[in-house]
């Protein structure tokens, strides 16, 4: 049975008339074609589809539209003038980059909270983002650069 959701996706409203229980991941790569959210393990586990949602950096593979509904959600196109962006070029933080927009998502949560996080702070808000090239120490200083500007 189809519902129409209302949200908010990168200051942008929307509305969609579809199965509650789709995840938001199909919603923004198959609707909205906002690619830069990947699908990784398709259970929450892996960062790679975190999206922002009122600011919490939440994976998009198994959150039902319902639960995004009348939220205000951000993906990594959404991010595209943080600072965040600068400083992983700068550190050259990306690798193969399949991980990296879940990790700016993250770094971005992070730094919404805590605008001078420790390295430990750092540390603990990308645990939850797996990067299988080993690119987390490059990451945890353009995260701690960023936050320096």
């Amino acid at each position: 049975m189809a519902d129409t959701v209302r949200l908010s996706v990168n200051g942008i409203e929307r509305v969609i008339t579809a199965t509650a229980d789709t995840p938001l991941l199909y919603f923004l790569r198959d609707d909205l074609d906002l690619k830069g959210t990947r699908f990784g393990c398709g259970s929450g586990q892996c960062g790679a589809c975190f999206v922002l949602i009122e600011g919490h950096a939440t994976p998009a593979c198994d959150t039902p539209l319902w639960a995004a509904a009348g939220k205000a959600v951000t993906t990594i196109e959404g991010l595209n003038q943080h600072p965040l962006y600068q400083a992983f070029l700068d550190e050259q933080a990306a690798q193969c980059g399949f991980c990296t927009s879940g990790i700016i998502v993250s770094a971005a949560a992070l730094l919404g909270k805590n605008r001078k996080p420790t390295e430990s702070e750092v540390r603990v808000a990308l645990d939850r983002n797996l990067c299988r090239c080993g690119s987390h120490n490059r990451m945890v200083r353009a995260v701690l650069r960023a936050a320096s500007k």
